[in-house]
């Protein structure tokens, strides 16, 4: 960022990672026993790791945004987001929100760390699937529209700011 900003950017967008702990790739490793699995059945091991980088990531924007005063500096948390596709999968019609769409290995996870979906003898996702995970990594288009289209509100960013409003602007946001 400190380069960009040397050679004139002065709009940046930092986004944090989302529930790792919850992706069927993580789910799908091999472990002793279910007690890190949290009320959903995301791993708290992977969550607590991501919440903890987006919390520095945030503060690390807090500092930058003080030692580049002129620029906008918005840091966006899909954490809290992407959890909620999980938590809440009901209301978005989710069945199986830990779950696979392109997979291999059937339920709960449809995930096998030997094949990835982009070999010839995977079977592809139904397009009209609700799935979070396309792939055991990757979200589904269903689910990035969802995140999308509640990043874009502001709601999540620090400062509190439309991604949209940075498009035109030539000013900086104080929220």
């Amino acid at each position: 960022m400190e380069t960009l900003y040397a050679h004139g950017a002065r709009k940046f967008w930092i986004h944090g990672t989302g529930a790792l702990g919850c992706l069927p790739q993580k789910l799908s490793i091999p472990r002793d026993d279910d007690s890190d699995l949290d009320a959903n059945g995301c791993l708290n091991k992977y969550n607590d790791v991501a919440k903890a980088f987006n919390e520095k990531l945030a503060e690390t924007c807090n500092q930058l945004r003080q030692r580049m005063a002129d620029a906008a500096i918005v840091f966006t948390d899909l954490y809290p987001i992407k959890y909620d596709l999980v938590a809440n999968h009901t209301k978005y019609g989710v069945e199986r929100p830990l779950m696979a769409c392109c997979g291999n290995g059937g339920p709960p996870h449809n995930y096998n760390h030997f094949k990835m979906c982009m070999s010839g003898e995977m079977q592809l996702c139904d397009m009209d699937a609700k799935f979070i995970s396309w792939d055991g990594i990757h979200l589904t288009e269903f689910a990035n529209a969802i995140v999308a289209s509640k990043l874009l509100t502001g709601d999540y960013s620090k400062p509190r700011v439309r991604i949209a409003s940075l498009v035109n602007s030539t000013a900086p946001h104080d929220g």
